[in-house]
């Protein structure tokens, strides 16, 4: 386990808080980008732990912050829907252990640094006695593919390690207009104060372009070998469909094997947040994951979506039938994947007007407020 170094304080005294975004997929690390600007905005200073590619994409939008390198759980899936099944069931051991070494580095940091607010993003080890420490999760009710019974009692182990932080953030918005339905929206809510905080997502509310210059986007994301496996399905069905085409690989920093494409496609392998935004207001369409922080992205900015769920990731395979059914998408299973197909079934949605957040600012200035009355 690495001990970070002493890092050193303004001579104002201003309040010190930390920011781990969990690594399984870079959507905990974006969500988190709205949080950082409020924070900096309130003149804390921030200090943000991370590694790879996480890493590399909030460098991108903080080149001026101070990063603390702090492992990751490193969960890989498998190359279909029962072998990732099988592979996040056997690295439960694994991630346990995680949790209890990020716990003793945070022991570590503390005794050194004297954060006074650990925002943690899914890590579930980032829990300190006598320092204020928020959850941040949209999964209050996990879902297996091992139906109710297993699911209460998964809820049972979440909610008992919740409980160990001064508090819960939800990003989503509260009653029926949430996203993210039954995960975000139980029927029994965790031991701890839990506040909804809306939606957090790093775009813009800014107007459409007239004209669209591509009939597709495509946002890749999530563990390997997923993530290259439908890169390779959806750059072999993009020569059949003839469609203007601009594809995001999810690769901050670069380290992706050069593609070769047909014509009409462009390639990225990751964008910042504003050029990305851009690009989906020039797109028809978006085609992604069912990432939460991808659907927050989505709504902020008003897109109908093409929804490719990752195999045995239950989350997404139920997000993805959900947000279907709410009008936001189309949702289509990957192996039965159609470019062409999904096409033609999403041009009968409409685009939906942006949306804004204002309750995420608020909470962290009550948080901000709370955190400094115990100095």
């Amino acid at each position: 386990m690495s001990i970070p170094p002493k890092i050193n304080s303004p001579a104002a005294k201003m309040l010190k808080v930390l920011v781990a975004p969990l690594d399984w997929g870079l959507g905990h690390a974006t969500r988190c980008i709205p949080i950082i600007k409020e924070l900096i905005h309130q003149k804390c200073q921030v200090i943000i732990a991370a590694e790879g590619a996480q890493k590399a994409l909030l460098h991108e939008e903080f080149p001026f912050l101070t990063f603390v390198e702090l492992p990751g759980y490193r969960i890989h899936y498998g190359k279909n829907r029962a072998l990732t099944i099988l592979r996040l069931m056997a690295s439960i051991p694994k991630i346990l252990i995680r949790i209890k070494r990020e716990n003793d580095w945070l022991r570590h940091f503390a005794d050194r640094e004297r954060p006074d607010l650990v925002l943690s993003d899914n890590r579930y080890g980032l829990y300190l006695p006598g320092t204020f420490t928020v959850f941040i999760t949209h999964q209050l009710s996990i879902r297996t593919p091992f139906g109710k019974v297993a699911d209460r009692l998964l809820q049972r182990i979440n909610y008992s390690a919740i409980g160990r932080f001064s508090i819960c953030w939800v990003p989503d918005m509260p009653g029926a207009d949430g996203l993210g339905g039954e995960l975000s929206h139980p029927r029994l809510m965790p031991p701890i104060s839990t506040r909804y905080i809306g939606w957090l997502s790093r775009m813009d509310v800014m107007p459409a372009p007239r004209t669209k210059d591509f009939d597709v986007l495509v946002l890749l994301s999530g563990p390997e070998p997923q993530r290259t496996i439908l890169e390779k399905m959806i750059i072999d069905q993009a020569g059949d469909c003839e469609c203007k085409m601009v594809l995001v690989r999810g690769l901050p920093g670069g380290g992706g094997r050069s593609l070769k494409t047909p014509q009409g496609v462009v390639v990225y392998d990751h964008l910042a947040a504003g050029e990305l935004q851009r690009l989906m207001l020039r797109s028809d369409v978006v085609l992604s994951r069912p990432g939460y922080s991808t659907v927050m992205d989505l709504s902020r900015v008003g897109k109908k979506a093409i929804f490719i769920p990752t195999p045995g990731q239950t989350e997404q395979e139920y997000l993805g039938g959900y947000l279907a059914g709410k009008g936001l998408g189309i949702c289509i299973r990957q192996h039965v994947f159609s470019l062409t197909s999904a096409l033609m079934q999403v041009r009968s949605l409409e685009d939906k007007p942006g949306t804004r957040n204002t309750l995420m600012r608020s909470e962290v200035r009550a948080v901000l407020d709370i955190a400094a009355s115990v100095l």
